[in-house]
Order: C-alpha cells, then structure tokens, then sequence
C-alpha cells in the first residue's frame, strides 16, 4: 500500500533542488572560468545593462566576503565548517515534513556544496553576478543566491506556518 502523498518523504524533493541548484552553479561557473574567460578580462568586468554586470572577484571568505581566510589552515576551517553545517542541513531533510522546509534546506545544502567545491578547487569562491550599479556593494554567485533565498524561505516558513503544520 502506497504512503499517503502527504506522509511521502519529503528528502527526495530537497536532494532534487540541491542537485539542480549544485549543477547550476558549477556550470555558470564553468562558464564564467573557462568559456567568458571573465577572470581574464580588463578589471574582470563585463558590464551587460545600467543594472547588472559580470564581474569576477574570489571570495576567500564566507558569504559577502566575511571572515575572509586566506591561510590553507583558514580555508580548510570554512571547509570544515561548510561540511558540518552541510551534515546538519541533510539530517533536518530527511526529517523534513514540510515542503517548504525540504526546499529551503535543499537550496542552502546546494548553494553550501557548490561553494564547497570552489573553496577545495581554488583556495576561494568564484564570485561573479554584479548589481553594484543600483548600489548592491556585493558581487555573489548561483550558489550565494541559493543559500539567501534558502534562509528566506525557512525564515517565511517560521513566520507564517500555522502551530499546527509546526507539530506544536
């Protein structure tokens, strides 16, 4: 007998999200390193509209370029941090009874793997999406975005989520 649709685990529709959002941002990645070739440009800038640009900075920090590490023991620290946090986000998934909730943790657990990735590869994050035109002082990627509106979301689903889908 199948489980009822809303008693399914919810894991497989996170682990979907943050295999999607993982896949987007190493191939926007890809594109940006190895086919705009923006790190090579003048100033690493490719300036698109009065709004948005394409400008290549490494983040050896965590999001907006906080605690910046540029030792190996520095970024083996974010490293480990990355992956503990990572380890916690996936055991909420699988305990996950919402699907606002399994969304949200499959964007932060994708976006934290995507930065993951970069940290081990380069020694930084590949930063890259450009809105400094309109005054938004930080450049960020696929994976920064992911992570935001992943907080966003788990953030609107304590806010506005009924005690009651809550299990309180």
């Amino acid at each position: 007998m199948a489980e009822p649709k809303a008693m399914r685990p919810l894991w497989r529709f996170g682990l979907a999200i943050s295999t999607i959002i993982l896949v987007l941002d190493q191939l926007t990645k890809y594109w940006v390193l190895n086919i705009l070739k923006l790190r090579e440009q003048p100033l690493g800038h490719i300036e698109l509209s009065r709004v948005f640009d394409l400008t290549f900075v490494w983040n050896r920090g965590v999001s907006f370029g906080l605690l910046q590490a540029d030792s190996i023991v520095g970024r083996l620290l974010l490293s480990a941090f990355a992956l503990g946090v990572m380890a916690v986000m996936v055991v909420w998934l699988v305990r996950a009874e919402r699907r606002m909730i399994a969304a949200a943790l499959g964007l932060i657990i994708g976006g934290a793997f995507g930065n993951l990735i970069d940290r081990l590869r380069f020694g930084a994050v590949a930063d890259f999406v450009d809105f400094s035109d309109i005054h938004f002082i930080w450049v960020f990627n696929v994976a920064d975005s992911a992570i935001t509106i992943g907080v966003l979301l788990m953030l609107v689903d304590s806010f506005w989520v009924d005690d009651t889908q809550k299990g309180v």
